[in-house]
């Protein structure tokens, strides 16, 4: 419905610091990990919602679907029949509680994007779906997915707990391996 809004693009600066202003970044930062930033998905997501016409609308009818490169990778892959994430990706968004590793409902609210237009979030070694046969000449299993600095934790071969890099590009970013962590959401 719209042209792709990457992450470098700042229009929804405006928003993020109404948000602070507001005093929400304390809130999206114990649930997400995150500063209240447009780098982040979940602004973008409701400035297109909000400025294409129609486009609420149709979202709140179950007419649209959103998600990040990954997302729309694997929906052409696929055929269009998975509209699903993994949750490195869907930890970028603003949108995902770290603990429950789902769509936190209260950011949903905050951010005024409706649950109906995200992705499922599955682990990043999940079956994530086949690439028919007229793709690739044979039909293709995706049984991985995992974000840009996240999957160069494993690159670099981060693999037991205590264990750093940093990537430097566009930004620096250092990432620790923790190790697995056992997750009940039935105490958050």
């Amino acid at each position: 419905i719209a042209n792709a809004i990457v992450w470098q693009d700042r229009r929804t600066a405006p928003v993020t610091e109404r948000l602070k202003r507001d005093g929400a970044e304390a809130h999206v930062s114990r649930i997400t990990g995150l500063v209240l930033d447009p780098y982040f998905s979940a602004t973008k997501i409701a400035w297109i919602l909000d400025h294409v016409p129609g486009a609420r609308a149709r979202a709140e009818k179950g007419e649209l679907a959103a998600g990040t490169i990954d997302t729309w990778l694997l929906w052409k892959l696929t055929g269009g029949a998975v509209h699903a994430t993994d949750v490195t990706n869907a930890s970028r968004t603003s949108l995902m509680n770290l603990r429950t590793q789902a769509w936190d409902p209260e950011l949903l609210k905050l951010f005024d994007v409706p649950a109906s237009v995200l992705p499922e979030i599955r682990a990043c070694d999940a079956a994530f779906g086949v690439a028919p046969a007229e793709l690739f000449g044979a039909e293709v299993p995706i049984r991985a997915m995992v974000g840009d600095q996240q999957a160069a934790l494993f690159g670099q071969l981060c693999t037991r707990p205590g264990m750093a890099k940093n990537t430097f590009g566009t930004g620096c970013f250092m990432l620790m391996q923790v190790g697995e962590q056992a997750v009940d959401s039935r105490n958050h």
